[in-house]
């Protein structure tokens, strides 16, 4: 039962997922959470998170965001990185992961989704067909809701960690 919630990969940081090798192995589309999977719980973009898009772009990939987050908050970040978005997009449900592949013009087996959320990111995602990578969250500080999730993700991740052992 749990292993609806185990991503396909468990990575530290999204900035050490092999993107070039992912390319080569015909991915087009990547879809992004935003606080925690690219910089901490409501910081803005910064230089590493800016850097990062350029080079995906230069790679080949459409890049998308997808975030429970109000417009503001995502839209600012958006423009600062270059990538379209889709805000209160109501994770885990399938809908708006759908919706950033249409925008992007790609399909389940050419796309990638990045997050730091089992509950949230990654089960969405594998619902949507989407190959999922669960990354450690950047920085302890979360609202409150997202605290208490962390204490069942721990336990789904035992689990994961037991299996893949």
């Amino acid at each position: 039962m749990l292993h609806r919630f185990y991503p396909d990969a468990y990575v530290d940081s999204t900035y050490g997922i092999d993107f070039e090798e992912l390319y080569a192995e015909g991915y087009r589309g990547i879809i992004f959470d935003i606080d925690n999977t690219l910089v901490p719980h409501g910081a803005p973009a910064d230089g590493r998170s800016r850097d990062f898009f350029c080079r995906l772009k230069e790679l080949g990939y459409g890049c998308m965001l997808l975030s429970n987050n109000k417009e503001p908050r995502v839209k600012s970040f958006s423009e600062a990185v270059g990538a379209e978005y889709i805000f209160k997009a109501g994770k885990p449900a399938v809908k708006n992961y759908r919706r950033a592949m249409e925008r992007l013009g790609t399909y389940e087996e050419n796309t990638l989704f990045v997050g730091d959320q089992l509950f949230t990111d990654i089960w969405g995602a594998k619902k949507a067909g989407i190959r999922t990578f669960l990354v450690k969250p950047i920085h302890p500080k979360e609202e409150i809701q997202i605290v208490l999730k962390r204490v069942l993700e721990k336990i789904v991740l035992f689990f994961y960690m037991r299996r893949r052992k």
